[in-house]
Protein backbone atom coordinates (compact mmCIF):
# COMPACT_ATOMS: atom_id res chain seq x y z
CA UNK A 1 0.00 0.00 0.00
CA UNK A 2 1.34 3.43 -0.94
CA UNK A 3 1.07 6.73 0.86
CA UNK A 4 -1.26 9.47 -0.30
CA UNK A 5 0.14 12.98 0.11
CA UNK A 6 -2.49 15.60 0.82
CA UNK A 7 -1.42 19.17 0.13
CA UNK A 8 -3.03 21.71 2.45
CA UNK A 9 -2.89 25.33 1.35
CA UNK A 10 -1.86 27.54 4.26
CA UNK A 11 -3.44 30.92 4.72
CA UNK A 12 -1.40 34.12 4.72
CA UNK A 13 -1.73 34.42 8.50
CA UNK A 14 -0.25 30.94 9.00
CA UNK A 15 2.78 31.80 6.82
CA UNK A 16 3.35 34.98 8.84
CA UNK A 17 3.36 33.10 12.12
CA UNK A 18 6.66 31.28 11.78
CA UNK A 19 10.39 31.87 12.08
CA UNK A 20 13.45 29.69 11.42
CA UNK A 21 16.47 28.88 13.54
CA UNK A 22 19.91 29.22 11.93
CA UNK A 23 23.38 28.29 13.13
CA UNK A 24 26.71 27.78 11.46
CA UNK A 25 30.10 29.28 10.75
CA UNK A 26 31.63 31.56 8.14
CA UNK A 27 34.21 30.62 5.52
CA UNK A 28 37.78 30.74 6.80
CA UNK A 29 39.71 33.97 6.34
CA UNK A 30 43.23 34.25 4.92
CA UNK A 31 44.75 34.11 8.40
CA UNK A 32 42.96 30.80 9.08
CA UNK A 33 40.28 32.04 11.48
CA UNK A 34 36.54 31.73 11.23
CA UNK A 35 33.47 32.93 13.14
CA UNK A 36 30.31 31.22 14.35
CA UNK A 37 26.75 32.56 14.32
CA UNK A 38 23.36 31.56 15.69
CA UNK A 39 20.11 33.47 15.24
CA UNK A 40 16.38 33.32 14.60
CA UNK A 41 14.90 34.89 11.47
CA UNK A 42 12.16 37.49 11.55
CA UNK A 43 8.53 36.50 10.99
CA UNK A 44 7.55 35.42 7.46
CA UNK A 45 6.77 38.24 5.03
CA UNK A 46 4.14 36.97 2.59
CA UNK A 47 4.71 37.85 -1.09
CA UNK A 48 2.17 38.28 -3.88
CA UNK A 49 3.59 35.27 -5.76
CA UNK A 50 2.57 32.95 -2.90
CA UNK A 51 6.09 32.57 -1.49
CA UNK A 52 7.60 34.38 1.49
CA UNK A 53 10.79 35.95 2.86
CA UNK A 54 12.33 36.51 6.28
CA UNK A 55 14.41 39.44 7.48
CA UNK A 56 17.73 38.28 8.90
CA UNK A 57 20.19 40.16 11.07
CA UNK A 58 23.10 38.51 12.79
CA UNK A 59 26.40 39.25 14.42
CA UNK A 60 29.18 36.67 14.61
CA UNK A 61 31.07 35.71 17.71
CA UNK A 62 34.11 37.82 18.60
CA UNK A 63 37.17 35.99 17.29
CA UNK A 64 40.66 37.47 17.09
CA UNK A 65 39.36 40.76 18.57
CA UNK A 66 36.63 41.48 15.99
CA UNK A 67 33.20 40.39 14.74
CA UNK A 68 31.16 40.68 11.54
CA UNK A 69 27.51 41.47 10.79
CA UNK A 70 24.97 40.73 8.09
CA UNK A 71 21.57 42.28 7.40
CA UNK A 72 19.28 41.19 4.58
CA UNK A 73 16.41 38.97 3.51
CA UNK A 74 16.21 35.26 2.86
CA UNK A 75 13.52 34.37 0.31
CA UNK A 76 12.18 31.37 -1.55
CA UNK A 77 10.88 28.46 0.50
CA UNK A 78 12.36 25.09 -0.48
CA UNK A 79 9.82 22.34 0.30
CA UNK A 80 10.99 19.49 2.54
CA UNK A 81 8.04 17.14 2.92
CA UNK A 82 5.31 19.12 4.64
CA UNK A 83 7.82 21.70 5.93
CA UNK A 84 10.37 23.96 4.24
CA UNK A 85 13.81 25.59 4.50
CA UNK A 86 15.49 28.64 2.97
CA UNK A 87 19.00 28.95 1.42
CA UNK A 88 21.21 32.04 1.26
CA UNK A 89 24.72 32.92 0.08
CA UNK A 90 26.21 36.22 1.23
CA UNK A 91 29.15 38.23 2.51
CA UNK A 92 29.49 39.82 5.93
CA UNK A 93 30.49 43.36 6.76
CA UNK A 94 34.19 44.19 6.64
CA UNK A 95 36.05 44.15 9.97
CA UNK A 96 39.76 44.02 10.73
CA UNK A 97 40.47 44.45 7.01
CA UNK A 98 38.43 41.51 5.70
CA UNK A 99 34.95 40.06 5.22
CA UNK A 100 33.72 36.45 5.21
CA UNK A 101 31.51 34.66 2.70
CA UNK A 102 28.86 32.27 3.91
CA UNK A 103 26.22 29.81 2.78
CA UNK A 104 23.39 28.96 5.10
CA UNK A 105 20.29 26.83 5.20
CA UNK A 106 17.65 27.49 7.82
CA UNK A 107 16.27 24.76 10.01
CA UNK A 108 12.72 23.73 9.12
CA UNK A 109 9.85 25.87 10.31
CA UNK A 110 8.45 24.65 13.63
CA UNK A 111 11.21 21.99 13.85
CA UNK A 112 9.94 20.53 17.14
CA UNK A 113 6.23 20.46 16.19
CA UNK A 114 5.40 22.13 19.49
CA UNK A 115 2.65 24.27 17.96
Amino acid sequence: MGYIKIKIKKSNSQYKSHVHEVQGYLKMAEDKHYHRYSFITGEAIFLENGNHCHEIVFQTDNTDGHFHEYKGRICGAIPMGDKHVHYLEGITTDADGHAHGFRLVTLMDNPTDVL
